[in-house]
């Protein structure tokens, strides 16, 4: 069987590495590292997120910076889908709007979804955050998603998480994502129910991670 201790996370989004470095923490000792730390020009891995599907992005990631270090890599991609506005964002969340003079790309994005849904009520505003994570180690691709499914709220709450987070209430709760901590956001995101599937399938292909 194959033994795995460090995986080389095909994103510079610091925010994101944050989030799986925690997740995965409690459940293996493997070492998660970003992938400026391995390759060149790493600020280029976003120019790949070209394809229509999240695992078709993920998967491109994944195989660039493998290709670029040669060890395991682990790409993922994240989208908010709101029923209302036909699924979009989508792929295209993260720069979904153009943003202001003086407006992070977050807050652009934001803005422009609760324009998007002005007037409509809690209950017409469900929404869901997909995850697709695709781990290439020799030769081998592995790939897992999660879902959390939700409603917009009418206005941005809580300073935590990033991304849409402020304005993302999961199913069953009364907050949003960035008025929870980070450990009850990890207990039920979308990325935590993709690392968890995605564990379960490398287990499944005889691969050993690191283990406490």
């Amino acid at each position: 069987m194959r033994s795995v201790d460090k995986i080389v996370f095909a994103s510079t989004n610091r925010n994101k590495w944050n989030e799986y470095n925690d997740l995965l923490k409690p459940l293996t000792q493997l070492k998660l590292v970003m992938a400026d730390e391995m390759i060149r020009n790493a600020d280029k891995i976003g120019l790949v997120e070209t394809h229509n599907s999240y695992l078709d992005n993920a998967i491109a990631k994944a195989r660039l910076v493998n290709q670029g270090c040669h060890h395991p890599s682990l790409g993922d991609d994240s989208g908010l889908e709101v029923d209302a506005l036909s699924n979009r964002p989508g792929v295209r969340s993260r720069r979904y709007a153009i943003p202001k003079s003086g407006q992070s790309q977050d807050q652009a994005n934001i803005e422009k979804i609760l324009n998007e849904l002005k007037g409509r009520p809690f209950e017409a505003r469900k929404a869901r955050f997909i995850t697709s994570l695709a781990l290439v180690i020799d030769g081998i691709l592995i790939h897992a998603n999660g879902v959390l499914e939700g409603r917009i709220a009418e206005a941005p709450m809580g300073e935590g998480g990033f991304g849409y987070d402020s304005v993302f209430v999961p199913e069953g709760k009364t907050v949003t994502l960035a008025q929870i901590s980070m450990r009850n956001k990890n207990e039920l995101s979308h990325r935590s129910r993709a690392i968890h599937a995605l564990l379960k399938e490398i287990n499944a292909k005889g691969i050993i991670l690191a283990k406490p």
